[in-house]
């Protein structure tokens, strides 16, 4: 008996499975390129949005004042002849910062090196939750604690310094007062910014090729030396990036520099003698009873600082730019 044959054509077949996670790629490629490029963007539309508001808002005080706005020592922008002008703001801020900066960054960077390459397991781990405990204390906590055991315990310190090294000029205490000084303030922003500084560092310190300080000690090179030639050139750029974020805070700080400083609006080599003042204790301290002039004012110091604040970043990416081989381009 013949079979019977039939002509049904066989039926399609399925798409191949490597194809449809390819078109859902690419499809999820472009979902993320786009929301990057979206967010790159608005950042830079909200910089720029700042930056417009506060040269319109400052441009509008400046046209107003009766000084020179940048060598004026006075703030008094409610007068019949509004002065004011930045140049005690300008230089308590940079001082200030500059002295955090010399206290906290080789501490930072010793705390650093002792996590990662020297303390045991046990020990390393809770202290690094320490340090990255008191990245999280409010400003006015550092502010309260300041003014109540900072101050009265800087007394002893500011003799000290005006006894042994008041030859200096810079440590020469000639007004008498409590340690509400710029000196104070220094060290005040040097415990606040030295946990952000530690803990990048420490992570930067962690990354180091492990190969690299085996071949070192391989070569007979000591622990110290380890350090010298392989962890802190590896580690170059993070500690400037690090830094860089913690002098951000020091230039920016508010609440604790206004509970420990006295302001006043002279300009004095005396670190240790009270008064001074910044950017930020001074548009703290002065903008709710500031009238319209005065808060253009205070937006206009605040543009200072703003621009201050770029100067130093851009400082910062062009040294290490300089130093490619350890920024990570070459990766």
């Amino acid at each position: 008996m013949a079979s019977i044959t039939t002509n049904t054509p066989p039926p399609p077949a399925a798409p191949a499975p490597a194809l449809r996670r390819k078109s859902t790629g690419r499809a999820g490629d472009k979902v993320f390129l786009g929301l990057s490029r979206g967010s790159g963007i608005f950042l830079l539309v909200l910089m720029a949005s700042i930056a417009v508001f506060l040269s319109v808002r400052a441009g509008m005080a400046i046209s107003k004042d009766e000084g020179n706005f940048l060598t004026t020592f006075d703030w008094d922008p409610a007068a019949q002849k509004p002065v004011f002008g930045i140049a005690v703001l300008l230089f308590g801020t940079v001082v200030s910062s500059i002295i955090a900066m010399v206290i906290a960054v080789p501490i930072a960077v010793g705390i650093a090196l002792f996590i990662s390459h020297y303390a045991p397991r046990k020990l390393a781990a809770p202290l690094a939750y320490v340090v990255d405990l008191l990245a999280a204390v409010p400003s006015i906590i550092y502010g309260i604690w300041g003014a109540l055991i900072l101050v009265p315990y800087l007394e002893g310190l500011n003799s000290w310094l005006d006894e042994y090294l008041g030859w200096t000029y810079v440590f020469e205490k000639t007004e008498v007062g409590v340690a509400r000084s710029l000196f104070t303030v220094g060290v005040l922003l040097a415990i606040m910014i030295l946990p952000i500084v530690t803990s990048v560092s420490r992570e930067v310190f962690l990354q180091v090729p492990r190969m690299n300080e085996e071949a070192a000690l391989a070569l007979g090179a000591t622990r110290w030396e380890v350090i010298r030639m392989s962890v802190l050139p590896f580690g170059r750029s993070g500690i400037i990036s690090a830094s860089m974020l913690g002098l951000g805070r020091a230039l920016g700080e508010t609440m604790a520099v206004a509970t420990v400083l006295s302001p006043s609006y002279l300009i004095s080599l005396h670190l240790l003698n009270p008064g001074g003042g910044t950017f930020a204790q001074n548009i703290a301290a002065k903008f709710d009873e500031a009238n319209q002039l005065g808060r253009d004012a205070l937006i206009a110091s605040g543009l200072v600082l703003f621009v201050l604040t770029l100067l130093v970043n851009g400082a910062a990416r062009l040294i290490i730019a300089r130093r490619k081989e350890y920024s990570g381009a070459n990766a």
